[in-house]
């Protein structure tokens, strides 16, 4: 008590950070042991176990100017900063000021685009403050979002070795067999709610990109923290690198990967076994996406997890989900009731797995509409005709993929002149298809040939999904779509492009039919449910959430997914609509104080007051440190 009565005497004269080091001694806490955090999503402080540069120097505690007086003293911060203590909207204002300055100086030569000087100029930011990056994110995530992800992220991970600055994320290979339990407890955080994980075989539509691929699951997980508020401490970005078969990046000297061929069969399977079996080993409650896998491996990897661990592939789930939203829209906005989308014949163009997780998920809604019995689930794959670079699957084909098996023509059924291999212009002028669609990532697929051969299609209003990314993989753009097909067709893509102007204040809609509307979504309900798997329930409750979130008078406009600037909102729903799906399949199994009982209980309105207040949000926390 003495000790204390003459601290309490000296507070006159004395700052609270020499108190401290009077008390403790001058040596700073050294960075040992694991984090402690604690949850950003309510108003609770959060521990920290460092002080002075340490923390200007962490991205995940770092306010910068934004520091309180207090806080300088608390966490010897007095001198190392300017004195004038900044709101956190002061310092928004002046990064926004810097970035819309730099957007053009940032770039190093003349092949670094202004997308990539925006991307540079928002990484540094990461770099130094985490907080104020999603802040900025949050608030201005129209524009950003496609810097962050595609189609600008594309460009990021083929440059991605010249770019590198510092790591972000865990990186698993092929030579670390047999190590990979223990890696995993090198990562600081004790909770990680999501992962993201690539081997970087196909990205996007850009192919083998290697080592380089980890910029898609840094991309993707900044969107959950943007959209879903999945707290950015709780997150990793993985790429497993198992090698290249890219011939360039094997001889580039610069390549930060392992340069030797791809792993296969066996070999290939055991890294991915280990590496699951160790990040459930060491956060049980964890959720993993994959992400931009070769098809050879999306499906098998898929099939071969999905029932024993919280994962689902967004290639194949997620894309499925966004292209059904996508579908019901346009039915709604062809003027039919939705018991006609079983009716709806539709031409596929690609059959890798994006391909086949679409018609397979279409299938499965068309046979709930019809009583989801085995006939309906059995009749409604005849709506489907699956083309690839050989042209129309049929059960002629030679060494068919079984995944598109059952999505094969028969030969002997086949009318109006089709055959195996008859090419794409051919079908649709055979077919008259109601909806074309493209996963094909061959940009320009859907030539003037073929739009002019959609003319004929037994729909009034024929809608064209040309979902391929980037940009530049687009089987067509709007602009070729509506100079073809007039102002009644329906239009939407995966990347972003803008709406068409048609003379006589009329506007051709361009919808991007984003992933981000889902996956999001789609993890934080099962966040939020603690359901042990990813059911093909929950994710058919997402798309028909996303469905239904469009206004009647804004799908009769052609507008069939909704704003980016909603995605916080969307995201709020479609989680509910996952939650409330995983407790009707006794699923759940709750999350921190929420048990299933009192899940079950929740009406629709307190489901997403619960997601709602689960949302982390970029504010700064209070920071008090502790001594280890």
């Amino acid at each position: 008590m003495a000790i204390f009565s003459s601290l309490q005497n000296l507070r006159r004269s004395l700052s609270s950070s020499l108190l401290r080091k009077l008390k403790h001694g001058h040596h700073q806490a050294a960075v040992t042991g694991p984090r402690q955090f604690t949850t950003c999503e309510g108003s609770r402080p959060s521990i920290v176990h460092k002080r002075s540069l340490d923390i200007l120097h962490d991205p995940w505690f770092n306010k910068g100017t934004a520091f309180s007086m207090t806080e300088r003293d608390r966490l010897d911060l007095r001198g190392l900063l300017p004195p004038n203590v900044m709101t956190p909207q002061q310092q928004i204002d002046r990064f926004m000021v810097d970035l819309k300055r730099l957007e053009m100086n940032a770039r190093d030569g003349p092949s670094d685009t202004n997308a990539l000087a925006k991307w540079r100029i928002l990484n540094r930011l990461h770099d130094r403050n985490e907080t104020m990056y999603y802040k900025v994110l949050v608030d201005n995530i129209e524009e950003y979002a496609p810097i962050v992800y595609t189609p600008t992220v594309g460009l990021v991970c083929q440059n991605y070795s010249g770019l590198f600055r510092r790591p972000r994320g865990m990186y698993f290979s092929a030579a670390d067999r047999g190590e990979m339990m223990p890696m995993v407890y090198n990562w600081p955080a004790d909770q990680v709610d999501m992962i993201v994980v690539t081997d970087g075989s196909r990205i996007l539509g850009l192919g083998d990109l290697g080592v380089q691929g980890i910029g898609i699951a840094i991309g993707k997980l900044d969107l959950y923290v943007a959209a879903a508020g999945i707290n950015p401490h709780r997150v990793l970005p993985v790429m497993i690198d198992v090698g290249t078969n890219n011939e360039k990046l094997l001889k580039d000297p610069l390549y930060l990967g392992l340069q030797e061929h791809r792993l296969d069969g066996e070999d290939y399977l055991s890294v991915i076994d280990e590496f699951m079996e160790a990040v459930f080993t060491r956060w049980p409650n964890v959720i993993v996406q994959f992400e931009d896998f070769q098809s050879k491996w999306a499906l098998k990897l898929l099939q071969r997890y999905r029932s024993t661990y919280r994962m689902f592939n967004d290639d194949v789930q997620g894309t499925a989900g966004v292209a059904i939203a996508g579908l019901l829209g346009a039915v709604r906005a062809q003027g039919k009731p939705m018991i006609d989308f079983p009716k709806q014949k539709i031409v596929v163009a690609g059959a890798g797995s994006a391909g086949i997780g679409v018609v397979n998920a279409a299938r499965k809604t068309m046979a709930r509409v019809l009583g989801n019995n085995e006939s309906a689930f059995e009749s409604a794959k005849s709506q489907f005709w699956l083309v690839d670079a050989k042209g129309l699957i049929t059960d002629e084909r030679a060494d068919i993929d079984p995944d598109a098996l059952p999505f094969a023509r028969k030969s002997r059924e086949l009318r109006q002149g089709l055959r195996e291999g008859s090419p794409l212009v051919e079908v649709v002028k055979k077919v008259n298809p109601d909806v074309l669609l493209g996963l094909s990532a061959v940009g320009g697929l859907f030539s003037k040939e073929v739009l002019e051969a959609l003319k004929d299609s037994s729909s009034t209003r024929p809608a064209i999904f040309a979902m391929s990314n980037p940009t530049k993989n687009a089987e067509c753009t709007p602009e070729e779509a509506f100079s073809i097909l007039g102002e009644h067709v329906i239009f939407a893509s995966g990347s972003p492009f803008h709406d068409v102007n048609l003379g006589d204040g009329k506007i051709g809609r361009c919808n991007q039919g984003n992933n981000m509307y889902l996956f999001p979504g789609i993890g934080l309900g099962t966040l939020l449910s603690g359901a042990r798997v990813i059911s093909d329930g929950m994710l058919q409750a997402a798309a028909e959430c996303l469905a239904a979130y469009m206004k009647e008078e804004e799908v009769l406009q052609g507008i069939i997914y909704p704003s980016i600037s909603s995605i916080r909102d969307i995201t709020k729903e479609v989680a509910a609509a996952v939650v409330r799906e995983a407790v009707a399949e006794d699923l759940a199994e709750g999350y921190r104080d929420m048990d299933p009982r009192e899940l079950q209980k929740l009406t629709k309105e307190e489901t997403l007051e619960y997601v709602q207040n689960n949302m982390w949000n970029p504010v700064y926390p209070t920071l008090v440190y502790r001594q280890d």
